[in-house]
């Protein structure tokens, strides 16, 4: 019997990287999960989960796709017990060189789409009795990097929020949490250019970046029981990163 036997969980950008090893291991842990994305191969992996998976389109920056996404989870399992807001992008690029709409896009995706996916699924959580809100954010919640002034500014906001949620919902037994990834092997660190990942590999005393693997333990973590009496925190995982 798994840590999260019975219980129901969404999860946002569930089709890549991240939010698909955090799906595994909600699955392994004996949750059901409801996997959200606008990627096709958010089926692929539903069907690779088989019965405890349930594949929706969501696009977090649509009030609409929240509200459906968290229908289809009561209607299919009867309730809804668990968030966790994945879903992510990253845009690099000088402050002076960043455009509005490069600010917008990371924006509403990044923090529109963590205040969109909690607003909908508080009634669901009420209902069930209490639940699990898990907001992933940064460690760049809590300092600056250059060239990440959008994605610097969506992450402080998620931490914001996570703290505002916890304080309103605690009565309602609804634990609201953010987990602070440092640089972690994902498709979308990838992506940085290689001096930027050097300089920043230098800067972590485990001397190594993480694994989404060990996120995904957080993640579990904060949506189990083990963690009742956690509310309103940020749990960093960045290999000592953020120490100094």
């Amino acid at each position: 019997m798994g840590r999260l036997a019975g219980r129901v969980v969404l999860v946002s950008g569930a089709a890549g990287g991240q939010g698909t090893v955090t799906a595994r291991r909600l699955v392994e842990e004996g949750a059901r999960v409801v996997l959200g994305d606008i990627r096709p191969e958010t089926k692929e992996l539903a069907d690779e989960l088989g019965a405890s998976a349930l594949a929706v389109t969501l696009d977090v920056r649509e009030p609409d796709a929240w509200e459906a996404a968290v229908a289809r989870a009561v209607e299919r399992w009867g309730k809804l017990d668990g968030l966790v807001n994945n879903a992510g992008v990253l845009h690099q690029a000088p402050l002076e060189e960043t455009t509005v709409e490069d600010y917008r896009r990371v924006v509403d995706v990044n923090q529109l789409g963590v205040f969109l996916g909690m607003r909908a699924v508080v009634p669901a959580l009420r209902e069930a009795g209490g639940g699990t809100v898990v907001n992933i954010a940064s460690v760049n919640a809590t300092q600056g990097v250059p060239l990440l002034a959008a994605y610097c500014a969506s992450k402080y906001a998620v931490l914001g929020m996570t703290k505002v949620a916890a304080l309103e919902l605690g009565r309602d037994s609804i634990r609201v949490n953010a987990v602070l990834p440092g640089v972690v092997s994902t498709d979308m660190t990838a992506s940085m250019p290689e001096r930027i990942a050097r300089h920043l590999l230098d800067q972590v005393p485990a001397g190594r970046f993480g694994a989404p693997e060990e996120v995904a333990a957080l993640t579990v973590f904060l949506t189990s029981g083990e963690s009742s009496y956690c509310s309103g925190g940020s749990f960093v995982v960045d290999g000592g990163w953020t120490a100094g």
